[in-house]
């Protein structure tokens, strides 16, 4: 959990209007663009139930992606043998064809997407809007922990 502590400055410009500026201090990364809040996602996977289907765009292969190792240290693939992520399927983002495979589901199946942190979670779920699908968030990945909690293991 990131702690934070605000901080403001007024400035007078020269047409008498108060500017206020704000900043913020805090001990964490913030979260990529797009990566929806641990109570967005909370309250979409408690409504979507066991249809939720979580997309893992992560690549395999380290060497097409060497920052997925760090993230698959923390989190694995899917495995359905061994009922790990049960309600998740891998489907890599290709940042070559800025595309990757669709899922096998409905349009209006409610799907979150996620890499490590965010990034490519975000193009995926681009993606698939712009194809159709119609109920998709961005869960971030396991770098963002307040968020992998929500679904990390569905």
């Amino acid at each position: 959990v990131a702690s934070s502590r605000l901080g403001a400055a007024t400035f007078q410009s020269s047409n008498s209007l108060s500017i206020r500026h704000m900043s913020a201090e805090t001990t964490a990364e913030p979260r990529k663009a797009g990566v929806s809040s641990p109570s967005e996602l909370k309250d979409f996977v408690s409504s979507a139930g066991s249809k939720l289907l979580v997309v893992d765009v992560r690549h395999p292969d380290a060497t097409v992606e060497p920052g997925d190792a760090k993230s698959l240290a923390v989190a694995g693939f899917p495995d359905k043998e061994k009922d790990y992520r049960p309600q998740a399927v891998n489907l890599p983002w290709s940042r070559e064809s800025k595309s990757m495979e669709f899922p096998v589901a409905d349009k209006d199946t409610p799907i979150i997407t996620h890499c490590g942190g965010g990034g490519r979670g975000q193009k995926a779920k681009d993606y698939l809007e712009k194809n159709g699908f119609t109920n998709v968030l961005n869960g971030g990945g396991p770098k963002e922990t307040d968020c992998w909690a929500e679904f990390g293991d569905k």
